[in-house]
């Protein structure tokens, strides 16, 4: 067993790297400085072949073992930031007005950067490692860990496994948690345009009150949970924008509505695609009324394969202990859009506690630098517990 302490001496340098990136946030693929910071760290730990470009700002970057003869696994860190004015108050909060690192991706690359510079040191492994610094994984469609995919990191790196990390707030600080199988739930999102006939807010009987339906709509949509599903399969269906006229008075012709799905059980996202149509249709017509409905499949399931889930509980035991590691958390209902990596390649994603801070994408969240260190020496652990010479 290797301690963190093994990389402490990495902690005080990717602090100074994370603040910084904390305080220089960017959005979806516009990361171009966060990208330029990253390769000419990489370049001046030593390592030679970096690629940048990829999906606009996106770069991987190889470091071969000592050993060179043997397979590729890659590595996968998320660069940009959020449309979020910040309230941490901290000292390296954000200077960009209206942009923060709400996510902790700034930590996620710091964290990746520190190991790259421990592994070009060290070069203990077999094979080669390929280092993944996606940019826009909070972008919907076309998101960057789907760019990056078809734009074929997988084959040109000859990439066997891939294997990504989050923070996770409100985990003990030190402690790793993962699942088998789906630890991450599917993302799809939906608009619907009730189209009635508009009118004088005080007679409303000489309309079809859009407004109404719109209400009976989102009621009906709760029983396609609750009346509709095994009770035993995750599926959440949330009407998360509405809107209507812009007068106390007046009843408008058309009401937009637009929500998300998640599940972790791939039929399920046709039947909510099927039943949310039907169901608003239904309850349209029978009002005299019609809608307009889309449906958008965003980011699948991030599903853990068995044996790289295996290789993920060995490395960060092996660096915190068999306690400090729940090999059985119970999946999110969130969404990554690392799941089309893994959809590519077999491999795992893990979480690492961030301890009592602000949940994700809350202005007031910071990541923990005290969890650097620790995330630094579960991505050396994988590698040469994967890679092992």
């Amino acid at each position: 067993m290797r301690s963190v302490e093994a990389f402490r001496d990495l902690q005080c340098e990717a602090t100074e790297w994370r603040r910084y990136l904390h305080e220089n946030p960017e959005l979806d693929y516009q990361v171009h400085n966060t990208a330029s910071f990253v390769a000419e760290k990489l370049a001046s730990f030593g390592i030679n072949h970096i690629e940048t470009g990829i999906a606009e700002t996106g770069i991987v970057a190889l470091i071969q073992g000592e050993d060179g003869e043997g397979p590729t696994i890659g590595l996968r860190a998320d660069m940009d930031a959020l449309p979020i004015v910040e309230a941490s108050n901290k000292p390296w909060s954000s200077k960009v007005p209206g942009k923060m690192h709400a996510c902790g991706h700034d930590g996620h690359t710091a964290m990746l950067l520190g190991a790259a510079k421990h592994l070009a040191s060290t070069r203990n492994f077999k094979g080669s490692v390929a280092l993944i610094f996606q940019p826009a994984e909070e972008v919907e469609l076309p998101s960057g860990g789907l760019r990056m995919v078809q734009e074929g990191i997988m084959d040109r790196f000859d990439i066997s496994q891939v294997f990504g990390m989050h923070n996770q707030p409100g985990m003990e600080i030190g402690k790793f948690a993962i699942c088998d199988g789906p630890i991450m739930g599917s993302q799809d999102d939906f608009d619907i345009v009730v189209k009635g006939r508009g009118g004088h807010a005080a007679h409303p009987y000489r309309t079809i009150d859009p407004v109404v339906i719109a209400a009976q709509i989102i009621l009906g949509l709760q029983t396609l949970v609750s009346r509709k599903t095994d009770p035993k399969e995750a599926l959440v269906i949330s009407v998360t924008k509405l809107r209507a006229a812009q007068a106390y008075n007046v009843i408008p012709d058309n009401v937009e509505m637009a929500g998300t799905v998640r599940t972790l059980a791939s039929g399920l996202r046709d039947f909510a695609e099927r039943e949310i149509s039907a169901c608003a249709q239904g309850v349209a017509r029978g009002f005299g009324a019609d809608i307009e409905f889309k449906y958008r499949r965003s980011v699948p399931i991030t599903f853990n394969h068995t044996e790289g889930t295996n290789l993920a509980i060995k490395a960060a035991r092996n660096l915190v202990g068999s306690a400090s590691v729940d090999d059985k958390m119970g999946p999110s209902m969130g969404a990554e859009d690392f799941a089309y990596m893994l959809e590519a390649r077999p491999g795992a994603f893990i979480f690492l506690g961030n301890g009592p801070t602000a949940a994700c994408h809350n202005p007031a969240f910071d990541f923990n630098d005290e969890a650097l260190p620790y995330g630094i020496g579960y991505w050396v652990d994988l590698v040469e517990t994967v890679l092992a010479v």
